[in-house]
């Protein structure tokens, strides 16, 4: 029987009462939380002992009513206390989200935050190569357990697999260089003096930088996929159980390789970036190779190729521990092999540009320019 709902107010020993009869259901409730919105005075009790049935929506009803008013509820049998037991339980304040932060704020926060994940990074990277040393250390104590056939593997994929990309990059930069230089010259009549634009910006600067930003972008990369796979599929950690460091037997390899290749590949792509410019010189400028030859070295001191060659092994540090340490931090699933390759890289970068700018002032200051 759907009997509505319903109340009335009575007067019990000077209390006021509201006794509720009906069904307290949603089917059944109609108006009722409207007009228990009218009752005005207090009210000191709930009397329920004359309901037909109640359910979730009548037992919040009723408990609202008697909450916000302060009165007790009575007459309830076994069941229907347990369901208002049941909704007194589960009432709890609706936490609603956040209003969304302004331009300002958000553009603040990301910018925050991404100091303090530079910050931690760096740190990080300080920490692995502490311990990178200390692995070197250790292998240069125990010369057994140094790596031999595994270093002479990463010589061959480092150096000899880059020369064929590094030579055509080098080939192209110095018949840029030489051909840009040579249109500006002209209007000043000093043709003459592409050569010394080429020679010494190949041999200082660019033959050394553009390598190492295409070893961080080939060998960085490589290394970071690499050690962040043999991270997820555990065995590393399987080295560790059977007591292979992973520094000694993964990173060092790869950091010698880098360390002893970068400044042979940097030499090369020097030369090769200057006879490119000198083909360019020759068929452009009509400087023959036999001139071109002897100005570059009239006005390319020796000190330009100390200067690249003591960069280079700095460069090809940073490049092989950005990306080992990358590897080494992979966690979680094969999307964080991508997110920290593809931080190594830039990372990498951004300090071989960083510390060329660095060694730039530096070498200026001691006089070697």
């Amino acid at each position: 029987m759907r009997a509505p709902a319903d109340f009335e107010r009575s007067d019990d020993n000077g209390e006021a009462v509201l006794r509720f009869s009906g069904n307290l259901s949603l089917a059944c409730l109609g108006d009722l939380p409207a007009r228990l919105e009218t009752v005005e005075g207090d009210v000191a009790r709930l009397d329920l002992s004359d309901i037909g049935r109640m359910d979730t929506v009548g037992a919040w009803v009723v408990h609202r009513f008697a909450r916000d008013r302060g009165a007790r509820i009575e007459g309830l049998g076994a069941d229907e206390q347990h369901l208002l037991e049941q909704v007194i339980a589960a009432e709890h304040p609706i936490q609603l989200p956040p209003p969304p932060p302004g331009s300002l704020t958000r553009a603040l926060s990301e910018i925050g935050g991404a100091v303090i994940n530079s910050g931690k990074t760096l740190y990080g990277l300080l920490g692995f190569m502490g311990a990178t040393v200390l692995a070197l250390w250790h292998v240069i104590t125990h010369p057994r357990r140094f790596r031999f056939n595994a270093t002479v593997q990463r010589f061959e994929v480092v150096g000899v697999g880059a020369l064929g990309i590094i030579g055509l990059m080098s080939f192209l930069i110095g018949i840029v260089i030489a051909q840009q230089g040579s249109v500006q010259l002209r209007q000043f009549g000093a043709e003459i003096y592409t050569i010394n634009l080429l020679g010494r910006l190949t041999l200082r600067e660019l033959g050394i930088l553009m390598t190492a930003i295409m070893i961080a972008g080939r060998s960085g990369s490589a290394f970071a996929a690499q050690l962040g796979t043999m991270k997820l599929t555990e065995e590393i950690d399987a080295m560790r159980t059977i007591g292979v460091s992973p520094m000694e037997a993964l990173v060092l390899p790869r950091v010698f390789a880098v360390v002893f290749m970068l400044p042979l590949l940097g030499f090369y792509s020097s030369i090769i970036s200057i006879l490119g410019g000198g083909l360019l010189c020759w068929v452009d400028l009509g400087i023959t190779p036999v001139t071109f030859i002897q100005r570059i070295r009239e006005v390319v001191p020796l000190t330009d190729l100390w200067v690249g060659l003591v960069k280079a092994p700095v460069f090809g540090a940073i490049i092989a521990m950005a990306g080992c340490f990358h590897g080494m931090q992979v966690e979680g699933d094969a999307e964080q092999v991508g997110q920290r390759t593809t931080t190594a890289v830039v990372q990498a970068i951004f300090l071989v540009i960083v510390l060329d700018a660095f060694f730039a002032v530096f070498f200026t200051n001691v006089g070697w320019t």
